[in-house]
């Protein structure tokens, strides 16, 4: 993809942070999303989650789908499915308050790793959130506080399979979609590709990437 916005924060700390601020400025302004790579979350950590991730798919969660595929007849579809996206997932609430106690099935250390993911996650997010407030001419902080609720910001994970499809080109794995509030931070598998994003005329949107981590704001 031709000029494809790819940002390095290693370059924030040097000689070229005004050309990175400029790029982050103009990927927002024209593109709506980017790449960051060498966010500062360590490799190792994202592939324990990853592996993790998987291990408790297929122990907990792969037969349950193949049973729902199975009894809505998915898997013998002659014509397309519109209303239903072909995904296995649950979800992880982190503030105001954590409910990774109280989801069925997870091991303690896949508990423990997702908690550790989740405040690099949240460091991460902040940081961001002040690198667009100093474009914007912005008081450090103000978009993070723009986002507390009475209690505090809203924070949680989902985290989604992506089964193998029997007839893929009648069933999307995802229908069209835009995503609701702040910060959203993607961790794409780069071993299955499929991720689709519409390049927008303006507003202030990003995508980050690397091994293959994602945030869209």
């Amino acid at each position: 993809m031709t000029n494809f916005p790819l940002i390095n924060l290693e370059k924030l700390s040097g000689e070229e942070r005004n050309d990175t601020m400029e790029k982050i400025k103009d990927a927002c302004e024209n593109w709506g999303f980017f790449e960051l790579v060498n966010h500062g979350i360590p490799h190792d950590i994202l592939d324990i989650v990853e592996r993790l991730t998987k291990e408790h798919y297929r122990k907990c969660m792969e037969e349950r789908f193949k049973e729902l595929v199975a009894s809505k007849g998915l898997d013998a579809v002659q014509t397309e499915v519109k209303d239903m996206d072909w995904e296995s997932t649950f979800h992880l609430r982190h503030l105001p308050e954590s409910n990774i106690s109280e989801i069925p099935d997870l091991i303690d250390e896949y508990r423990k790793v997702m908690k550790d993911f989740a405040l690099r996650l949240e460091k991460l997010a902040e940081q961001l959130l002040d690198l667009l407030c100093e474009n914007l001419g912005l008081e450090k902080g103000y978009l993070k506080k723009a986002f507390y609720g009475s209690r505090g910001p809203t924070f949680g994970t989902k985290v989604a399979n992506y089964p193998p499809c029997p007839n893929p080109e009648l069933v999307k794995g995802l229908r069209p979609h835009t995503d609701a509030g702040g910060i959203i931070l993607l961790f794409q598998d780069d071993k299955v590709s499929g991720l689709q994003l519409l390049k927008m005329a303006s507003g202030l949107m990003c995508l980050l990437c690397a091994t293959p981590l994602l945030l869209h704001w």
